[in-house]
């Protein structure tokens, strides 16, 4: 069994608090909690509840997301998500429960921020890394926010009470993430105070995507560098298909490539990873519960599928062939797969790994100079190799790029931009790296042939916010198209 966060909540909190972190948190922050380590953690642990659920990044927040990417089609209700002119009124639902449980996540580590310095029972280093832990998991529930719905209202622990709260700029949000994931990197320590919680490292990774986003690649390469430098994450070596799954697999606690993941375990009854039952199709062997299949692949239509080397690893196990009245050319993802599963899946759900890392790193160097470096194709070539079941580490000249054949700024960051399309399919990240990149548009068009209105990029400030935060206009401050 995974011991981890989510676990050791269950044990502390989950019989007889759940109803009050969710509806009213403060109810446990009066000065009979968060005076002890133990009662400290457990509100730290509540942060994690609201963006596990499968409403959330659980499952529903990756079926969006890898859709609106050109490797995969929506099935069922998710199929409007195929037009790329907005969401219709079965997603605008979904992706404002999404809001509302990222801000049920900020409220949790709000309260912590405000309580834990106050801790009757606490050391002043023991105040430190909590509050940083907090801060962290804040930071990263806006950073979600931000890129989805761009500036959004700013909750902090200052204002907790506050019901009516004006939607901030992105700008004024990117600060806020900023500041809470430099106090992060300052307070918190080397390793996690559990599976599952963040460390130093956790937060400069963060810093580095965020940095990306702002556009600012020499802070983010300088801070990638800062990490690899130190010589704490190496990647899993593969030699087979099947190796992938001592990353991804069910039975896998760790690995010496995560840097932060969502946990989860097939038990106790509750604490499984949802997201595989959207991939998988009935009796296909891969997900032993059912599964609703939501979107898929087709190796004809789309030419990012069509033209994937079969000699890369990562084709095999990425995906498995599963016919169901589209053809002969449907596939299916088998990333996220658990044959031993009876209702949840023991999967972790990786926001950051150090393949994400080197990649990073690679594109920052090419973005924030005028061309990229060996140093910056040696990184990009760590991943490649890997993926052909070679040493990660060991040069090897049947399978690396080379810099003379991507010696040009634009060429070398497509490249980059491909290969993290093989290396993170299915994980949630390749639509904000497209709408980061500003090429969203262009490869939809490309590869699925759809014109993308501008309305597509964000989602709509939902309805659960306007109608009790007053200081938003449903008109004015809504997204544009919505």
């Amino acid at each position: 069994m995974k011991q981890s966060i989510i676990i050791l909540f269950s044990a502390v909190l989950l019989g007889s608090c759940t109803k009050a972190l969710e509806e009213q948190p403060q109810s446990i922050a009066a000065e009979v909690f968060y005076n002890t380590p133990a009662e400290v953690e457990a509100g730290l642990n509540s942060m994690y509840v609201p963006i596990r659920a499968g409403g959330t990044l659980g499952a529903l927040y990756e079926c969006q997301q890898e859709i609106y990417g050109e490797f995969l089609i929506g099935r069922g209700s998710h199929a409007p998500l195929n037009d790329y002119v907005g969401l219709d009124n079965t997603n605008i639902t979904r992706v404002g429960d999404m809001w509302s449980a990222f801000y049920q996540s900020i409220r949790n580590a709000n309260i912590v921020i405000q309580k834990a310095p106050l801790g009757k029972q606490l050391t002043d280093a023991e105040k430190s890394k909590y509050v940083a832990e907090a801060r962290f998991m804040r930071a990263l529930n806006y950073f979600y926010l931000v890129r989805n719905w761009a500036g959004v209202p700013l909750r902090t622990e200052a204002n907790m009470d506050q019901i009516d709260l004006a939607r901030s700029t992105q700008e004024e949000t990117y600060k806020l993430i900023t500041d809470d994931l430099e106090f992060a990197e300052t307070n918190l320590l080397d390793n996690p105070r559990l599976s599952g919680a963040p460390s130093k490292f956790s937060a400069k990774t963060v810093l580095v995507d965020v940095y990306m986003n702002l556009k600012q690649y020499d802070k983010a390469r300088d801070k990638a560098l800062e990490i690899i430098t130190a010589n704490k994450y190496s990647l899993v070596n593969v030699t087979a298909p099947d190796d992938f799954e001592k990353l991804f697999g069910a039975d896998i606690t760790s690995s010496t490539e995560e840097i932060f993941y969502l946990k989860y375990a097939r038990s106790p009854n509750g604490q499984g990873f949802p997201y595989p039952t959207y991939c998988h199709y009935p009796g296909s062997g891969f997900w032993p519960p059912g599964g609703f299949y939501t979107f898929y692949g087709d190796t004809q239509l789309l030419s990012v599928l069509r033209d994937w080397d079969r000699n890369d690893l990562r084709w095999k196990f990425n995906w498995y062939s599963q016919t169901f009245g589209l053809g002969n050319n449907t596939i299916l993802l088998k990333k996220f797969s658990d044959k031993a599963a009876v209702t949840g899946g023991g999967n972790d759900f990786p926001m950051y790994r150090y393949a994400d890392l080197l990649l990073f790193y690679a594109e920052c160097v090419a973005q924030a100079g005028t061309a990229p470096t060996a140093d910056a194709m040696e990184k990009l070539n760590m991943v490649h190799r890997r993926a052909y079941g070679k040493n990660p580490n060991v040069a090897d000249p049947a399978t690396d790029y080379k810099l003379a054949d991507y010696a040009t700024k634009d060429a070398f960051i497509a490249l980059v931009v491909k290969e993290r399309g093989y290396e993170t399919v299915g994980e949630a990240k390749r639509w904000l790296d497209l709408k980061r990149l500003g090429i969203a548009k262009q490869v939809i068009q490309a590869v699925k042939g759809k014109t993308m209105t501008d309305k597509h990029l964000l989602w709509p400030i939902p309805t659960i916010e306007y109608s009790y935060n007053k200081a938003i206009d449903p008109v004015k401050d809504q997204n544009p198209g919505y």
